[in-house]
């Protein structure tokens, strides 16, 4: 889920905020179905070049006609470079994950991401975190320890892959934050896509395989579907503050495992229900203590 922009912001309209957001959280687990459904039969490196292609195909086809190419001048490029390739490493992690996970689980690991933004909000950011959200981001790696307990199921070294895809979107959302003072929403993303869309593109040709005509139509959904739901993203941040809007973000995880059950049967274990709810749980509480904090700093 890609963090935005708040320096733009729109009139404040929160309920019309957490509808976008749960929206784009349909949206997302979506995405991750298919992109599950579909790397269990083509090469990963194949839907994540689609994915990115048609997220290219679809900026270019919105936003060039109004800015042109100026939309890609940024005053950071390094930065943008570094924020794409996390985005990337995100992709490549998750989708690849998803064939030893389970959705819902896979999932819930991958939000540990902003548990993970506030401890190195610290190191990086130079911000101070409350005692409260370090307790909070403690309580969250207890839930992925709850989900993927030894002796278990998910205790492999294939849990790794949503770990380290948690890790890279961590810092993706620490370089959003540092490009964000300078480019606008609409430039970081178009760039990520375009930057990414050339690197897969020359990987791809070592894994090609044409697909038939309803996977072909499944892989631009796909895409479709993650440009939807950034834009959607983006829109709900423009109407609500992120604090009040981050525990519906976890709407995401429920609508993974429906997705789970009804197309992969696949129904979580008691142990790792407890894992998710205290991860979301704990994800909440973070996001209202960040509140809580700006809420005594502005007054």
């Amino acid at each position: 889920m890609t963090a935005p922009n708040t320096a733009l912001t729109a009139t404040q309209q929160p309920l019309k905020g957490m509808l976008l957001m749960v929206v784009a959280t349909l949206l997302f687990a979506s995405h991750d179905v298919l992109s599950k459904y579909l790397s269990g039969i083509y090469p990963v490196m194949l839907v994540i070049w689609v994915r990115y292609f048609v997220h290219m195909a679809l900026m270019m086809g919105i936003f060039l006609p109004q800015s042109g190419l100026r939309i890609l001048r940024t005053k950071r490029p390094l930065l943008q470079v570094l924020r794409a390739l996390c985005l990337l490493g995100t992709s490549l992690l998750f989708i690849s994950g998803l064939q030893y996970i389970p959705l819902a689980e896979a999932t819930a690991v991958n939000f540990l991401s902003p548990l993970l933004v506030t401890a190195l909000s610290v190191p990086l950011l130079g911000e101070r975190v409350t005692r409260g959200q370090w307790v909070a981001v403690l309580v969250g790696f207890c839930g992925v320890m709850i989900i993927v307990h030894p002796g278990g199921e998910l205790f492999t070294p294939a849990v790794l892959l949503p770990f380290g895809s948690a890790l890279c979107f961590c810092f993706y959302q620490v370089l959003t934050r540092l490009v964000a003072k300078v480019d606008s929403p609409t430039t970081s993303n178009f760039f990520a896509g375009i930057l990414n869309t050339l690197i897969m593109s020359v990987v791809v040709v070592f894994f090609w395989e044409w697909p038939t005509f309803w996977h072909g139509v499944l892989m631009l959904f796909l895409g479709g579907c993650g440009m939807s739901a950034h834009l959607l993203l983006t829109q709900a941040f423009r109407h609500a503050a992120p604090a009040l809007l981050a525990p519906f973000g976890y709407c995401q995880i429920v609508f993974a495992g429906l997705y789970g059950f009804l197309i992969f049967n696949h129904t979580p274990s008691l142990l790792a229900v407890v894992g998710i709810c205290v991860i979301c749980c704990s994800g909440i509480a973070a996001a209202l203590l960040q509140r809580r904090a700006q809420q005594r700093a502005a007054g």
